[in-house]
């Protein structure tokens, strides 16, 4: 599999499209101004205390306030508070953290009134986004993520990534972390420092606990609440998650954002920094790569799979459901069982992939078309589980119930990604919404397709407005209505129709009777 990376900086927002073989796996677009990002480090002050609750809402200079719970703390609060205590008593000498007694772990049954109190000043990361009225969620367990390995300060744990499996690999890990990893920090080794050379390693470790440094630094210069470290940008972080030696490229359309991904991958792997490059093309660099129609493709309401089905992906404030419907699958297979677990796995596919490129989270509710016998169930939610290996997200797939219904749980750090694929119509003045005019050609040709292949009709005529007919006559020989021709073969006649609308089409067979070519897909925009 081959992978890319096309990133779009504008001065209000920033886009970031990965491509796994040309097909857009994941999505992101966020604010240039977007703060109280997940991994920011805060020194806050508690607001108040809700003992009902065993939590604290703090205030970290956002509108509403976060909120932090008892077990969100860490075992090593004891040790993180005392730390603050001493650092913000004496602002001129940094305090080493070598030299910090370790206090004693927090009681897993306690409360937090035995720890907190109001005005109290803490420590504290943003381990979710603000996400519809709700403040930042906050945690006390401190974590530095690096590419290899994360370090956690005031702890002394080394703890190896799950799916690194080979014994011998986990031992030379831990003798290297424990070889160089200062006092009282903790480490955990991500999957990707599998086979990674003890020099690199080394570096890694070097550059956080410099960035540990420098936070205290501005931790002492601080005033209430104040950032005292700041996660990478976004572009950066993305690439620090899912980096590999498969990237064939990574495109950039600013030259300071370019120059902060070079130096990152030539950071980490040298040998792999040609393949970032500043793109300078005439064409919006999402429009080069495709990445435009496959967000107006793949981000709507209706979401088209393989061979005719298509779900319908429908959003509210506690879940996600998602419907799965066969549409002209359905004519295909004598055995309504098998077309069933035919279009119930090519929906599973698409579903992943959507979760991925949406950044789903929570609680989500798929309604498969109905299997009658439970190995096919099985079946499926074994598929489903193979699918979601890839997925970076922690989540939780439960078997199939006896409705055909699936419910996954998935971690949501960030706001779902919503973005608007309908266009206001152009022939009623904006009225009503249509669905992207990018995407009308392919919508034809799906037509054609279900024409040809599924009514069996092999001589037509094509009726359209004059405006798409020399659309699709444009470039002659490697023309789209030549390729029709080729695909569909030379029974495809293509008519200019004056009294056509502008996004209209009509098709007349040879015996010059209309065709009613509507679908149920038609019916969600």
């Amino acid at each position: 599999m081959t992978r890319e990376v096309v990133i779009d900086v504008q001065p209000k927002e920033i886009t970031i499209g990965l491509l796994e073989d040309g097909r857009l796996a994941e999505y992101q677009r966020e604010s240039q101004n977007a703060s109280f990002s997940v991994g920011n480090i805060y020194l806050a002050k508690v607001r108040k205390l809700m003992p009902g609750l065993n939590a604290a809402f703090v205030d970290v200079g956002y509108e509403k306030e976060g909120f932090i719970h008892y077990q969100d703390l860490g075992p090593q609060f004891k040790t993180l508070a005392r730390f603050v205590k001493q650092q913000l008593s004496d602002r001129k000498h940094l305090l080493p953290l070598d030299r910090v007694k370790r206090e004693s772990d927090l009681e897993k049954d306690s409360t937090v009134s035995d720890v907190l109190q109001a005005g109290q000043e803490i420590l504290v990361q943003i381990a979710k986004e603000p996400i519809s009225t709700k403040g930042p969620r906050l945690t006390s367990e401190i974590s530095l993520p690096g590419r290899f390995m994360v370090l956690i300060p005031f702890q002394d744990k080394v703890s190896v990534s799950a799916k690194i499996k080979s014994s011998e690999e986990k031992t030379r890990l831990k003798q290297i972390i424990n070889g160089i990893r200062p006092k009282n920090f903790g480490v955990i080794i991500r999957t990707s420092a599998q086979g990674a050379a003890a020099e690199d390693l080394t570096q890694e470790m070097t550059t956080l606990t410099h960035r540990w440094e420098e936070a205290m630094q501005k931790l002492m210069k601080g005033q209430l609440p104040s950032l005292i470290y700041e996660e990478t940008s976004r572009a950066v972080a993305l690439l620090r998650d899912i980096f590999n030696p498969s990237f064939e490229n990574i495109w950039v359309n600013d030259p300071g954002t370019f120059a902060q991904i070079k130096e990152y991958v030539h950071l980490i792997a040298p040998e792999k920094a040609d393949v970032v490059h500043l793109y300078d093309g005439e064409l919006p660099i999402l429009d080069k790569f495709d990445v435009t129609r496959q967000i107006k493709s793949s981000l709507g309401k209706t979401v088209s799979c393989k061979a005719g089905a298509y779900i319908i992906i429908e959003h509210t404030e506690a879940l996600h459901v998602i419907d799965v419907n066969s549409g002209h699958r359905s004519h295909q297979a004598d055995d309504q069982e098998e077309n069933a677990l035919a279009v119930d796995m090519a929906a599973a596919d698409e579903i992943a992939r959507q979760m991925r490129l949406r950044d789903m989270g929570g609680i989500v509710v798929i309604d498969f078309i109905d299997l009658a016998t439970a190995e096919h169930r099985d079946q499926l939610y074994q598929h489903m589980k193979e699918l979601m290996q890839s997925d970076r997200a922690k989540h939780n797939i439960l078997p199939l119930s006896k409705f055909c219904l699936m419910q996954i749980t998935r971690q949501r750090v960030r706001p779902v990604m919503d973005v608007q694929t309908a266009e206001a119509c152009p022939v009623c003045g904006g009225k009503h919404m249509v669905k992207p005019s990018i995407l009308y050609p392919e919508m034809l040709e799906s037509k054609l397709e279900y024409l040809t292949q599924e009514l069996k009709v092999k001589k037509f005529h094509l009726h359209v407005h004059p405006f798409v007919a020399a659309y699709l006559k444009r470039g002659w020989i490697f023309s789209r209505l030549w390729k029709w021709k080729m695909r569909f073969g030379r029974g495809l006649h293509l008519v200019t129709d004056q009294s056509m609308e502008l996004l209209q089409y009509k098709v007349f067979d040879a015996d010059h009777n209309e065709v009613d070519l509507r679908q149920p897909i038609d019916d969600h925009v």
